[in-house]
């Protein structure tokens, strides 16, 4: 396999550098990553601005292509013409943070791996659940990667499809296994904050609680909370087929 590397928390990521040694191990890498955070940055694209890529390393002080733009501009810029081949699979990770349910609508992680997509390259979403006490291990996604990885390349995988992989704050050995079931459900619990410059004008602060998780069964939610990782396919198909038939008896 020829695997195209990304993420959201640019390049010197310890997640991004522990996902390019993992799936060094099963094919051939090509890592093209952004030189800063874009978290929360969803599928936005840089269209009125020049785009600069450079050679780097990461930070484990492998070798990597250094873009200037979002997630989703490194994939568009590597499929064009920044790689020699178009890859095989679009692996986008392992993101700082969980990215379940509601999530998705954000997630420049998961925007990187749509954009293969729009490609025609099927794509891998990876996150970890951030551990309480800040100190992140990524042993167990690298197993669950390396298991899931191995199994789409002798399967394969439609191009139009994006899974989404999340795993749980758990040591490699105490990794249930991977379940898939369908987006859970996670409430924001935002808040603006209001403060005032030394002129007296106002600026904004969006702050708030950690999101409500609703834990029902089969979702990716319930998955993580009994220790397994999660995994949702994913399209970009958001047709709500159910009204689509509605709409057709209003007689517009």
């Amino acid at each position: 396999m020829y695997i195209l590397v990304t993420n959201d928390d640019g390049y010197q990521s310890p997640g991004l550098a522990a996902l390019r040694a993992v799936l060094s191990e099963i094919g051939e890498v090509a890592v093209v990553a952004p030189d800063r955070n874009w978290s929360a940055a969803g599928h936005y694209r840089k269209l009125f601005d020049p785009l600069r890529a450079w050679e780097g390393t990461l930070s484990d002080g492998s070798p990597a292509l250094i873009c200037d733009g979002t997630p989703a501009d490194c994939v568009a810029l590597a499929v064009m013409g920044l790689l020699d081949r178009k890859p095989d699979l679009v692996v986008s990770g392992i993101n700082l943070g969980a990215n379940l349910g509601t999530d998705l609508l954000y997630s420049g992680t998961v925007a990187a791996a749509m954009e293969g997509i729009v490609f025609g390259i099927p794509g891998l979403a990876v996150s970890q659940v951030r551990p309480k006490d800040g100190q992140w291990d990524f042993r167990a996604a690298q197993v669950a990667v390396r298991r899931l990885v191995t199994i789409i390349r002798e399967r394969g995988l439609p191009p139009e499809v994006l899974l989404n992989l999340n795993i749980p704050v758990v040591a490699p050995g105490e990794l249930r296994g991977i379940k898939a079931g369908r987006l859970g459900r996670r409430v924001y619990r935002d808040e603006l904050v209001v403060r005032y410059d030394p002129r007296g004008r106002p600026y904004y602060w969006i702050d708030g609680a950690e999101p409500e998780d609703h834990c029902e069964e089969g979702t990716d939610i319930a998955a993580i909370s009994e220790g397994y990782a999660s995994l949702t396919p994913v399209q970009m198909d958001l047709t709500s087929h159910r009204w689509l038939e509605e709409l057709r008896r209003w007689e517009l």
